[in-house]
């Protein structure tokens, strides 16, 4: 699985959308898709919590359940590392590599608002940790560093490729900068950190897979936007039962037994 998803990373562009439960996940690779990735958000709001709001333990057996479920690559969306100091986050990502993931990536948001970026130095320090702790697992489990800046209010392209490339001299596999929508920004990242793949986060009608291929996109995920999608037709039709007392949104349903056969 783990030698599949590195091949994925080598030429061309793929899709990696992000299920954020076992059922929505076996949906997904009956669709034809070749890898999946967790998402954080939609992971949390599933156990009715705010995005990162839950444990390391909770994800670790959500990323055991998610790998054992489809039979396509999972990539791990392991938020911060779930510490601060570089040596934590290199033991939590050793805990991670027995979950059965191909990937896994680690952020740099601090969560503070005031500095919501980790210092430099600490953020390329924490990539290099994970890489070590993957490095001694002999896994081959993919790397992806995050840089946060433009979903975090620091929307500064110059600093986030600073982090970037620094990021891949740390041992990074796949770069990543959530938040990009200029085609110009996602090609200047796609240069600067060249040859190394780069991943993209397309939650709005922005771009297209042709389009971001044409520019050397490897991969490209939607973070929590199908759960969004969900939630709000879920809750669409809940608030039109609750304010109107009427049931019209239930006509645009799957069929019960064609929802039902897709989980035998």
């Amino acid at each position: 699985m783990i030698s599949a998803f590195r091949k994925l990373h080598e030429f061309g562009c793929f899709v990696m959308p992000n299920p954020w439960d076992e059922g929505s996940a076996r949906l997904l690779e009956q669709l034809g898709f070749k890898a999946l990735a967790t998402t954080s958000s939609g992971f949390a709001w599933s156990k009715g919590k705010p995005d990162n709001g839950v444990s390391l333990e909770d994800v670790l057996t959500h990323l055991r359940a998610m790998a054992r479920i489809v039979g396509v690559p999972i990539n791990a969306d392991f938020e911060g590392g779930f510490a601060t100091a570089p040596e934590d986050v290199g033991a939590n990502v050793a805990r991670a590599v027995s979950t059965g993931i191909a990937g896994l990536s680690i952020e740099d948001s601090s969560g503070d608002s005031s500095s919501p970026l980790f210092d430099f130095e600490l953020s390329v320090a924490r990539v290099r940790a994970a890489r070590q702790a993957l490095d001694a697992s002999a896994s081959g489990i993919v790397l992806t560093g995050r840089s946060e800046g433009f979903i975090v209010g620091r929307p500064d392209l110059a600093e986030t490729i600073r982090r970037l490339t620094a990021y891949a001299d740390a041992g990074a596999d796949c770069l990543f900068a959530p938040g990009l929508r200029s085609m110009s920004d996602i090609t200047a990242v796609v240069s600067a950190v060249a040859p190394k793949p780069v991943n993209v986060l397309v939650s709005s009608d922005f771009t297209t897979v042709p389009q971001l291929q044409a520019i050397g996109v490897r991969r490209i995920s939607v973070g929590g936007a199908l759960a969004r999608l969900a939630t709000t037709v879920f809750l669409e039709a809940a608030r039109e039962i609750a304010e109107r007392g009427t049931f019209t949104s239930l006509n645009q349903t799957m069929p019960f037994a064609d929802l039902n056969e897709r989980f035998r």
